[in-house]
């Protein structure tokens, strides 16, 4: 006889596999032979609300080892392990009542909400519009578009759900207003956005998250004094919050009092539990040492930021998922196949796009925020409207096959204007999104990585500008170690995958430009340092735009831009951070066999003066 429990799933719900993540809805039974266990579940329900937790988790575990699909204990079983921090667990049991009543409107807001705070947009985003379409006079649910739209680099979409949910509400709540200003500042809009954290904070002068957003909105606006008092206010209402002392290090940071700034992170380690910091403050801390030359302690709080922050989010390289899509596109992007392709025919109506491609931290920003000082180009930022079109191509082109094969149905005779729709929906795309200016004959979008995707980008928009922004790969590499970002399948979350990922990325360019014919100019980064007005000219003519002395003053351009180099293109151009690779060359061995081909095709070396 087997005394031994039975195994629970791996979820932590507390539920056997079976009446869990591994339930199967065929073998369920129908609610007429369940219904003897409603008075369980009413149980169960009045013990939660009376604060007998471990009765109400009992009967709950009880009912759904019978019945998983019995709604109400799911509901209350949810609420438990949510309130114990059982993350995995609770997403797993608001899942399994969102696919049984996909119309529960608190269901879907709540897993929305999961995934955003994990950073999970694209489900958030699919949960959060059945939340409108469930109850589209629901404030929360506008609000929860909002902040995922905000989130999601879309604010322009985002403010609209926001001041619906103005509209819907009696009053201007404090927290609300402030979520707005957040998303106009994400916006640029400074002046707007400063009214509202002012008219919110005077409502409530002691929100923590209001507060702090209004201090990033005017680090971010370059007014560092009134940041400085923002925080000194928070600092008297949270005397020890890790949100403000990390504040108040990227404030000193940016007025380059840098041990100052170092000294805050310091404290910080040491009022810590475990007298360390987190993933974040440790690549602030090794920014700052960067800046002070000291770069052996600063490749060490890089590498040690960049270890912690996979292991706190499970994060890491998706090398099967990126590999499978690369060797897919090369596969299908062929010089015999393009000749039987369409092209998208061009609007004279809108303004037209110009690409400025380029791997995260190789001067795309520079680039744009130079270019956008033109009278005539306005700035889109980074539009995520490419990888939108490549999940939705399927579904547009009525076929069953997924991106890049999909665009075989181009073929069809129903399917030779397909590149025009697809055109006309990134356009429609970036106007709700607010980009257009008046007097504007192109704008920018300089989504990371973009370049993965030439081929489709140029069917659509065969005349469109392409400017792919490069660099010498281990400056690329350093700037990935120091910065935290998600783009490329998580690459940069280590430095040999970074190293594989840009490797692969710059193959596929090659490809590309083998295979086709693309309107493609490279500028270098390093050229854009040394030969600044020559570089503007070559970059103005190739768009088609008249050189204007303005562009060569790109940090007088008062538009926010929304990526980690924000702060460095408000400053004039500087040559601090060209081949500062050289600092961490040994750091670097690991990867210098992988970059190796790319560095020399590009025309770089590996030497002492970075040439």
């Amino acid at each position: 006889m087997n005394d031994s429990a039975p195994a629970l799933c791996a979820c932590g719900s507390g539920l056997r596999p079976a009446s869990c993540c591994r339930m199967d809805a065929a073998k369920l039974l129908p609610p007429d032979a369940t219904r003897h266990l409603v008075p369980l579940i009413e149980r169960a329900i009045q013990a939660y609300h009376t604060g007998a937790i471990a009765a109400a988790e009992r009967l709950c575990i009880e009912v759904l080892e019978s019945a998983p699909d019995r709604v109400g204990a799911l509901r209350v079983l949810y609420d438990i392990r949510k309130a114990q921090g059982q993350s995995r667990a609770a997403e797993a049991l608001i899942r399994r009542v969102v696919a049984l009543d996909p119309n529960d409107l608190a269901a879907t807001n709540e897993l929305a909400l999961i995934l955003l705070s994990r950073g999970d947009l694209a489900e958030a985003e699919l949960h959060a519009r059945n939340a409108v379409r469930i109850a589209p006079e629901s404030g929360q649910a506008h609000n929860l578009m909002g902040m995922i739209l905000t989130e999601a680099q879309r604010p322009a979409v985002g403010e609209y759900h926001y001041r619906r949910v103005l509209e819907l509400s009696e009053g201007r709540d404090p927290i609300l207003l402030a979520n707005l200003a957040w998303n106009l500042k994400t916006q640029g809009r400074m002046q707007e956005a400063r009214a509202l954290y002012k008219e919110s904070v005077a409502a409530a002068p002691a929100i923590r998250q209001t507060l702090l957003g209004w201090a990033r909105l005017e680090e971010a606006d370059r007014d560092f004094t009134a940041a400085s008092d923002v925080l000194d206010r928070m600092e008297r209402l949270f005397p020890d919050d890790a949100g403000v002392r990390i504040s108040r290090a990227v404030l000193l940071g940016r007025m380059r009092r840098y041990p100052e700034a170092l000294a805050v992170l310091d404290a910080m380690a040491a009022r810590s539990q475990n007298g360390m910091l987190g993933p974040d403050e440790l690549l602030e801390k090794g920014r700052l040492l960067d800046q002070m030359g000291h770069f052996e302690d600063a490749f060490a709080a890089f590498t040690e930021g960049k270890r912690l922050a996979r292991a706190l989010s499970g994060n890491q390289y998706l090398d099967q998922q990126a590999g499978q899509l690369i060797d897919r596109l090369r596969g299908f992007f062929t010089a015999g196949r393009l000749r039987l392709l369409p092209r998208a025919t061009v609007r004279t109506d809108v303004p037209q796009p110009v690409f400025i491609l380029g791997f995260p931290r190789s001067g795309t920003t520079l680039v744009e925020q130079t270019v956008s000082a033109h009278s005539r180009i306005c700035a889109g930022d980074e539009l995520p409207l490419i990888n939108d079109i490549a999940n939705l191509m399927p579904r547009m082109l009525g076929s069953p096959l997924n991106y890049p094969e999909a665009l075989s149905e181009l073929w069809m005779g129903d399917q030779r204007d397909g590149l025009d729709n697809l055109r006309d929906h990134y356009l429609q795309k970036v106007r709700q999104m607010g980009v257009f200016s008046p007097g504007a004959d192109w704008f920018t979008d300089k989504m990371p990585l973009n370049e993965m995707h030439l081929g489709l980008i140029a069917l659509i928009f065969p005349q469109a500008p392409l400017i792919h922004v490069v660099r010498h790969p281990l400056d690329i590499m350093v700037s990935a170690m120091s910065n935290h970002f998600t783009h490329g399948f998580y690459c940069a979350y280590a430095l040999e995958t970074a190293a594989t990922h840009y490797l692969r990325v710059m193959e596929l360019v090659q490809h590309y430009r083998a295979e086709m014919a693309l309107r493609y100019l490279p500028i270098r980064y390093e050229d854009m340092i040394d030969d600044q007005e020559g570089s503007v000219r070559t970059l103005l003519a190739f768009i088609g735009a008249e050189f204007e002395p303005g562009c060569l003053s790109f940090h007088e351009n008062r538009r926010y831009a929304r990526t980690a180099s924000y702060a460095q293109v408000t400053e004039k151009l500087y040559d601090r951070s060209r081949f500062r690779y050289r600092h961490y060359l040994k750091h670097l061995a690991p990867v210098i066999p992988i970059l190796q081909p790319v560095i020399e095709r590009l025309g770089y070396g590996i030497d002492g003066d970075g040439g």
